[in-house]
This record gives C-alpha cells, sequence and structure tokens, in this order.
C-alpha cells in the first residue's frame, strides 16, 4: 500500500499547483529558466507546466503511467528548483542550508520539492504497487 500512499499525496501537491495555474496568472515572464525550456515562450511553459501538473496528478491518481508521470514530474520539479526554489545567491553550505525551509523570506525554498523528488524514487523505480491501474493492465497484458 505505501506506493499508493505516495501516489496520493503527489498527486495531490501537484493538482493543487496545476489548479492554481489554470485559475492564475502567468507569471513565468520574470523567471530564467534553464535550457532548452528557455527555448520556449513564457505562455508555452505556462501551458505545458499547468496541464502536466493536472494530468500527472489524475494519473498518479489512478496509477496510470505511473513511471512517464512519475519521471515528467520530476523533471518539471528540478526544473522548478533550479528556476525558483534554489536560493539566488550563497556562498556557504550554512547560507544555501537557509534555503532548506517552506517559506518565502528570500533565502530559497527547496524543502518541499526535495521531498517531493525523494518521493517520486520508489514510483520511478518500483511502479505504482497493487493498487493501481497499472497494475491491473499489465497483470491483464501478462495473461493474453
Amino acid at each position: 500500500m505505501p506506493p499508493l500512499l505516495l501516489r496520493l499525496i503527489l498527486a495531490y501537491e501537484f493538482w493543487e499547483a496545476g489548479m492554481m495555474k489554470y485559475d492564475g496568472e502567468n507569471w513565468f515572464s520574470h523567471l530564467q529558466f534553464p535550457f532548452p525550456f528557455s527555448l520556449l515562450a513564457d505562455d508555452t511553459l505556462w501551458f505545458m507546466t499547468t496541464w502536466v501538473e493536472i494530468i500527472g496528478a489524475m494519473a498518479l491518481t489512478l496509477g496510470l503511467a505511473t513511471r512517464f508521470f512519475t519521471l515528467s514530474l520530476t523533471i518539471l520539479t528540478v526544473v522548478a528548483i533550479n528556476t525558483v526554489h534554489w536560493p539566488a545567491e550563497w556562498n556557504t553550505l550554512s547560507e544555501l542550508w537557509q534555503g532548506y525551509a517552506i517559506t518565502d523570506k528570500g533565502h530559497g525554498n527547496f524543502k518541499l520539492p526535495l521531498l517531493y523528488l525523494i518521493m517520486f524514487m520508489p514510483l520511478l523505480l518500483g511502479g505504482a504497487g497493487r493498487w493501481s491501474l497499472d497494475y491491473v493492465l499489465n497483470r491483464h497484458h501478462l495473461k493474453h
């Protein structure tokens, strides 16, 4: 049952993030995205991010294409850490450590996305588990 719990927690978090973007204004224009994402227009990135989060959350809830959506959301999370959550400046590990927090006080804010990455690893490596459509579909496919 642990993969189900991981899937549901992550699905909830990414659903919330996706719906906030869906209902909100595009604030990507002031960000510097890493290559190759820097080649895309801000509106395109906003659209892609919104729908990867929403569809990924639905897929994780159902346990459908779990490894694909886990990898997609992992990439999205790494880009978000790089672009938004990592401290803008740090010179010592002590200064970097200040960003390992859930805050908006300007030292970074990479605790939660780092925890998401850790939670994604069992799903990426082990799959969705027995309580998933992936399991049902794979089991049905093996019978035929």
